[in-house]
């Protein structure tokens, strides 16, 4: 039996009144990947499931991604062929079965530098990834690798310099818009029954004895404390797993560290190419990403120990993706060639090495005490097998039979239907009155529930209208994200329902009022609280470009922590 998927105010607060009244058979802490992901599995069992998170969906490390669904190449050399087979095959499904109006497949380059030992060698690595690819008892998605000589490679990226390859080497793997595949997560979590509340932050364990029987709840939109009780938690806060896990008093099994990456977002015309770029440097690898009207370029890998909620971008790791980027292209980037710059932190399992880059990217489950389940480490690819496991572990200690995950043949929301509806976006364009490339955005972003902001534009034709300095976006996608996609505050919707706020070369300052005007309408905003929604936004990016001046992590994080919160979590 499935439930509305809308995730608007009504819903919140009715999500927030069943996780007050009901004793769960699962709740879920943390709203990212891995939680969201987590929720879905258990609430396609069969099993009664709350999910909490304290800010917003996808607010960490899951919208701060390479943005890359991939089987990671450079495991391969580590010799992780486990790791990078499970990817692989969860790679395919991502995008045939479980949402293909989300990932796409996106061709890379490897340029080669050495004319035949360097040639087999990366060769026999990209002949291991498209076998590996296909052991999943499906078609890989995607065409296998190519071998290109010097002058195929010029004439697909003429903006490399000549001098920087001997030829290359081709393959594919698939890119996704990391928050928004979260919040179709958390919408598909809530469509099945799962009752879901963002800015809702757990502030202690409630146990009985030595056993887990909830959590203490603080809603943060009303300033309410309230309980809310499980037969199983489980935590699936990343990068905060070793936080939580302190409140229950209980040492974890295995700690959790945080590796610093961030990208920058530069506009597509200043590298011309048809394909994307892997290269290699003298820590790991380096992506350049077609994005839209963009590329995303990154990312970095260093140790991180200050405000896991903020992590701040330097000067030192800007200039460090522009020199490697540049040692291969003709025309240097500059920093004024940079509009957008984002960081997160990956969670990774901590080991012997002292290194980030050779830290785990294996996820572990432990039942560290009765009642509780922690799953950390992992990639963002592999976010079901993920929560498959978690929600194994927490069902084995629940009584009677409970079925198997069943999340392999679950589609998102908006995806059943899309490759119909993609195929018809000429009729659909024709029918709506918008243009055909306006169609093709919707529909890659919200699939079939595109209808629902046909409906919006409908009643309201302005609302089909551009967003002032970020023309990719239009009204309509601001008024759907706080009514059905649980967007709170304007930063929920320009950093993460949208992607202005790394695509806009101001930031979305332009955007700003707009959005919070067309929010204001649906959240029941008056003027005050539009114009504080407004001002916090412009200090949170006033900060964020401050900080990018700085020469290290300290001072970058000193000058980003001045942006007040928007909610104080």
């Amino acid at each position: 039996m499935s439930s509305p998927s809308k995730l608007g105010p009504a819903e919140r607060a009715e999500a927030i009144r069943a996780l007050k009244e009901t004793e769960l058979d699962i709740l879920v802490v943390g709203g990212g990947i891995v939680g969201t992901g987590s929720a879905v599995d258990a609430v396609t069992r069969g099993l009664s499931v709350g999910l909490v998170e304290a800010r917003d969906f996808a607010s960490g490390t899951s919208s701060r991604s390479s943005k890359l669904v991939h089987g990671g190449i450079r495991y391969l050399e580590q010799l992780d062929f486990r790791l990078v087979r499970e990817a692989l095959i969860e790679r395919g499904l991502l995008l045939q079965r479980i949402a293909p109006h989300l990932v796409k497949p996106v061709r890379f380059l490897y340029p080669l530098k050495k004319r035949v030992v360097e040639r087999a060698y990366v060769g026999a690595g990209m002949m291991l990834y498209d076998i590996f690819s296909y052991t999943g008892l499906r078609p890989p998605g995607v065409p296998h690798h190519r071998h290109l000589s010097k002058r195929q490679v010029m004439r697909a990226i003429p903006s490399l310099a000549s001098d920087a390859l001997v030829g290359g080497i081709t393959y594919y793997d698939a890119q996704v818009d990391d928050a928004r595949y979260v919040a179709n997560l958390a919408r598909t979590a809530a469509h099945y029954g799962a009752h879901v509340a963002s800015r809702v932050r757990v502030e202690g364990f409630i146990k009985v004895g030595e056993r887990v029987v909830g959590v203490r709840a603080h809603d943060l939109e009303n300033d309410e404390r309230f309980d809310i009780r499980a037969k199983q938690v489980v935590n699936a806060t990343g990068v905060w797993t070793d936080d939580t896990q302190a409140m229950v008093g209980e040492r974890g099994q295995f700690k959790v560290r945080a590796s610093k990456g961030i990208h920058l977002v530069v506009p597509r015309d200043r590298f011309q190419s048809k394909m994307g770029l892997l290269l290699r440097t003298e820590k790991s690898v380096l992506f350049v990403i077609p994005w839209g009207r963009h590329w995303l370029i990154g990312t970095t890998d260093t140790d991180w120990h200050l405000d896991k909620a903020h992590p701040a971008a330097t000067a030192a790791d800007i200039d460090y993706l522009l020199e490697h980027v540049n040692a291969v292209v003709a025309v240097p980037l500059t920093r004024e060639d940079v509009e957008g710059v984002y960081a997160g932190l990956r969670p990774l399992l901590a080991g012997e090495s002292e290194e980030t880059s050779k830290l785990s990217r294996e996820h572990l489950v432990a039942h560290s005490v009765p009642g509780l389940v922690v799953i950390a480490g992992g990639k963002w690819t592999t976010y079901r097998i993920m929560a498959k496991d978690a929600i194994d572990s927490a069902v084995d200690a629940l009584d009677g039979k409970i079925p198997e995950s069943t999340t392999q043949e679950i589609a998102l929301v908006g995806a059943e239907g899309y490759q119909a509806a993609w195929n018809s976006r000429g009729r659909i364009a024709a029918k709506t009155g918008l243009h055909i490339a306006r169609i093709e955005h919707l529909l890659n972003r919200y699939g079939t529930l595109s209808d629902d902001l046909f409906d919006l534009i409908r009643s309201d034709p302005s609302l089909a209208e551009p967003l002032p300095g970020a023309d990719d976006y239009i009204g309509a996608e601001v008024v759907y994200a706080a009514s059905h996609e649980g967007a709170l505050h304007l930063e929920d919707v320009l950093a993460r329902r949208t992607r202005i706020s790394i695509e806009a070369w101001d930031r979305g300052v332009s955007a700003a009022p707009v959005a919070a005007s067309l929010m204001a309408a649906v959240l029941g905003w008056d003027a005050k609280r539009e114009e504080h929604e407004v001002q916090v936004y412009l200090k949170r990016v006033a900060a964020e470009r401050a900080s990018q001046l700085q020469p290290d992590d300290e001072s970058a994080e000193a000058i980003r922590l001045e942006a007040p919160e928007i909610v104080s979590a």
